[in-house]
C-alpha cells in the first residue's frame, strides 16, 4: 500500500519579491512627512525627496519636524530619524535628469546594456513619483495595441454591447485616469506598429474610445501627473527600432555599469545577501572571492584588467546583475551543499554565463585564465594561484 506524502500550502502572506513601493514604505512616508516643498500635480513627493529616495541621504540622518512627528505610515508612527539608504548605484546627476524630465510630464526612455539597473531604477521612480510602481507593460513581439491603450472585457461586450463597465483598461490607461507613471519595460520588443500607439498618447494626453462614441466616456484625457518611463536595451537595437516621431516624445537618459569597484562589490555582496536569505539561508561567501569574481566580470566586460592588459571580451553581455547571480549561486552552494572551498565553483558558473550566446566566448574566458590569472597567479596571489589550478574546471 502506498500513502500521498501531503504538502503543506505555502503561506499566503509570503512572497519572493516586494515591490519598491511596499518594500521602502516607511522610507517614502517619512520623505512625504519630512519634505514639505513645492510638488508637481499629482507628486507624491517633491522632486528633491524622490532623488533622496532613490541616491540615498549619504549617510545624513534626516529629521522630521517636530510638527510632523505624529505622522503615520499603516498604522505606525513614523521614526523621528532616518537615514536614507541609496538603491540606485550611479550618478545623482542621472537620477536628478530623470526627475526633471518627470516633472515636466515628458516621456523618460532609460537605455543601456542588460543588467545595468534600468528596470530596478524605472521601479525606485515610480514608487517615488506615484506611489506605484504596478502600472507596468512588459514588452514583448507578443504585445498588442491593447496593452497601451484598452481591450475589451468580451462576455459583457455581448451580453450588453460597448459599455465602459465591459472596457477593460491598460495599465497606460489607468495611469492617465489617475495621474500616476506608467512603465513600458523592453520598449523595443514590441513591434513598431505597436509602439507607435503611444504617440499619440504622449502628444495629445489623451485617448479616444470610438466604441463608445456619444457618451462622456468616448475620450480619456490624461490627469496631472500622467507620463510614461520606459527603458530599451541597446543589444535589442535592430530588433524593433523605434520610429522617429516617438523619440521625438522621450529624452533619453543612458544607465552605464557602475564604474567604481568598491561600489560594485558592495552592491554584488548586498544583493546576494537578500537573494541567499530568501532562499532560508546566510550568506558566507568570503570577500575575498566577491573581490576576485567582481574583478573578472569587469575585466571582461570592459576588454582591460585592472592592471591594464588587454582582454578579449565575450560577445555576451558581463552584467553587474549576472554577477549578483553567480554570488548568490556560491551563497546558496555553501549554505546547502558544503562540499570544499565555495572558490572551486566560480569557474563553472563563470562557463555558465560566457557560453549564452557565442560558442566563442568559451575560448575567450580560456584566454583570460591564460592571461590575467596566470599573470595574478605568478605574482604570488594565492587566491588567484588557486583559480588558475582550477582552470581545468573550464574544459
Amino acid at each position: 500500500m502506498t500513502t500521498t506524502r501531503q504538502v503543506a500550502p505555502a503561506a499566503t502572506s509570503a512572497r519572493q519579491a516586494q515591490p519598491a513601493e511596499e518594500r521602502h514604505a516607511t522610507e517614502l512616508a517619512f520623505l512625504a512627512a519630512h519634505d514639505d516643498g513645492p510638488r508637481p500635480p499629482g507628486w507624491a513627493l517633491t522632486p528633491r525627496a524622490v532623488v533622496t529616495f532613490v541616491c540615498g541621504s549619504g549617510g545624513e540622518t534626516l529629521e522630521l519636524p517636530k510638527n510632523r512627528r505624529a505622522a503615520e505610515s499603516d498604522g505606525q508612527a513614523l521614526p523621528s530619524r532616518l537615514v536614507v539608504e541609496a538603491k540606485f548605484v550611479g550618478e545623482r546627476a542621472l537620477v536628478e535628469r530623470c526627475v526633471v524630465t518627470l516633472a515636466g510630464e515628458r516621456g523618460l526612455l532609460l537605455v543601456g546594456e542588460p543588467g545595468t539597473a534600468k528596470s530596478m531604477l524605472s521601479e525606485l521612480l515610480a514608487a517615488a513619483v506615484c506611489g506605484t510602481s504596478a502600472l507596468t507593460v512588459q514588452g514583448t513581439a507578443g504585445t498588442t495595441e491593447d496593452a497601451f491603450r484598452y481591450g475589451w472585457n468580451y462576455a459583457l461586450l455581448l451580453a450588453q454591447g460597448p459599455s465602459p463597465q465591459a472596457l477593460v483598461a491598460s495599465p497606460v490607461l489607468t495611469a492617465m485616469r489617475s495621474g500616476r507613471v506608467a512603465r513600458v519595460e523592453e520598449i523595443t520588443r514590441c513591434l513598431p506598429e505597436v509602439q507607435d500607439a503611444l504617440v499619440s498618447i504622449l502628444s495629445d494626453r489623451r485617448v479616444s474610445v470610438p466604441e463608445l462614441a456619444g457618451t462622456p466616456d468616448a475620450q480619456v484625457a490624461a490627469a496631472p501627473g500622467f507620463t510614461v518611463i520606459a527603458t530599451a536595451n541597446l543589444r535589442d537595437r535592430g530588433v524593433s527600432e523605434m520610429s522617429a516621431a516617438l523619440k521625438r516624445r522621450f529624452n533619453f537618459e543612458t544607465v552605464n555599469p557602475i564604474a567604481d569597484p568598491e561600489a560594485e562589490t558592495a552592491l554584488v555582496r548586498s544583493q546576494a545577501t537578500a537573494v541567499v536569505r530568501r532562499a532560508g539561508a546566510a550568506f558566507s561567501v568570503d570577500d575575498a572571492v566577491l573581490d576576485a569574481l567582481v574583478t573578472v566580470f569587469r575585466d571582461l566586460r570592459s576588454g582591460r584588467s585592472t592592471e591594464g592588459w588587454d582582454v578579449e571580451r565575450p560577445g555576451t553581455v558581463m552584467s553587474t546583475a549576472e554577477a549578483v547571480q553567480v554570488a548568490a549561486s556560491l551563497g546558496v552552494a555553501a549554505a546547502y551543499l558544503p562540499a570544499g572551498d565555495v572558490l572551486d565553483l566560480v569557474p563553472g558558473h563563470l562557463l555558465g554565463v560566457v557560453r549564452k550566446d557565442d560558442p566563442a566566448d568559451h575560448s575567450r574566458l580560456l584566454g583570460y585564465w591564460d592571461g590575467p590569472v596566470r599573470r595574478r597567479a605568478e605574482d604570488g596571489s594565492a587566491m588567484w594561484r588557486r583559480l588558475w589550478d582550477l582552470r581545468e574546471n573550464l574544459r
